[in-house]
């Protein structure tokens, strides 16, 4: 009788997760993170659709309802829910529409302040010897100066507006970029595949561009996360001053600052736009700290 012959039982296939699956795996185990990114999509919602979601003209003047409480007080109305100001506009839209500036500014300024971050850093890190000393000394000296106090300086020196106080907060978020740029740039060019680029003949501006800068594009997507909560405290507090955007372009800082008169009679003028500032900076800083830890290896490997 002859035996059957039994052929081995195929090997289940591996499965190899995508880098994007792997990263979401990892940052969703956050639940901070988590809730920090479902409010920053609810805000950007509420950002881009402005107009269609705030019930009001945010500068529209309501003569006959100055400073009404919300609508869940005694002297409150339907029509305006959070409320209305000093002069009688609606709380609510003023809040929504607040959330589309401080959003532009917040990404405006990590923008301007991120790309030629990036390219200083490069530099410096490539050339330790002569551009190096200058520009992280350069550096230091913007360092060693309060960056609220900086940020004012420019602002008396440009002049106050929506446009110069994003340059304003892009100035003063300058060094932590060039300085994280150059730190990482030193750290990549001592790995092996920076050499076998030289041995294979690649110029200066392919190891920086295409060999170094995308292995220290992590630290530096988390560093522009953490700066975006910055500049949204910076534009408030400049508003606050009276430096930062003008009335009556609706902006949380300015709210707050026209607002201080009437802390002790009319409590919603001033809670809810420094609750909106609160709220926007918290939810950013957990997004950046769950972002820091799904793309360290270490720390993802340590979860």
């Amino acid at each position: 009788m002859n035996s059957i012959e039994t052929l081995p039982a195929a090997e289940p296939a591996t499965y190899y997760p995508s880098p994007l699956g792997e990263f979401w795996t990892a940052f969703r185990r956050n639940k901070g993170a988590l809730g920090g990114l479902i409010f920053m999509l609810l805000l950007i919602i509420c950002a881009v659709f402005a107009p269609a979601l705030a019930p009001h003209n945010p500068t529209e003047q309501f003569r006959d309802f100055l400073l009404t409480p919300p609508a869940w007080q005694d002297g409150g109305t339907s029509q305006f829910l959070l409320g209305t100001d000093e002069l009688g506009r609606d709380m609510l839209s003023r809040l929504i529409h607040g959330a589309r500036l401080s959003l532009l500014i917040g990404l405006a300024s990590v923008v301007f302040s991120l790309v030629p971050g990036i390219l200083l850093g490069l530099l410096a890190g490539f050339s330790p010897t002569r551009l190096g000393p200058f520009i992280m000394r350069l550096m230091d000296i913007m360092l060693a100066l309060p960056s609220l106090l900086l940020a004012v300086a420019i602002v008396a020196i440009l002049g106050p507006g929506l446009i110069n106080t994003i340059f304003a907060i892009a100035i003063v978020s300058l060094p932590s970029y060039v300085r994280l740029t150059r730190a990482a740039v030193m750290t990549e060019l001592n790995r092996d595949y920076v050499t076998a680029s030289k041995l294979a003949g690649a110029g200066t501006l392919r190891l920086m561009f295409i060999s170094v800068l995308p292995n220290c594009m992590a630290p530096l997507i988390v560093q522009a996360t953490l700066s975006f909560s910055s500049a949204i405290l910076d534009a408030a507090a400049l508003g606050f001053l009276g430096l930062g955007v003008q009335p009556p372009t609706p902006e949380w800082g300015t709210m707050l600052a026209s607002a201080r008169d009437y802390i002790e009679r009319a409590w919603w003028v001033v809670s809810l736009p420094g609750l909106a500032i609160l709220l926007s900076v918290l939810a950013i800083n957990l997004f950046g700290d769950g972002l820091r830890d799904a793309l360290d290896p270490k720390l993802k490997n340590a979860a």
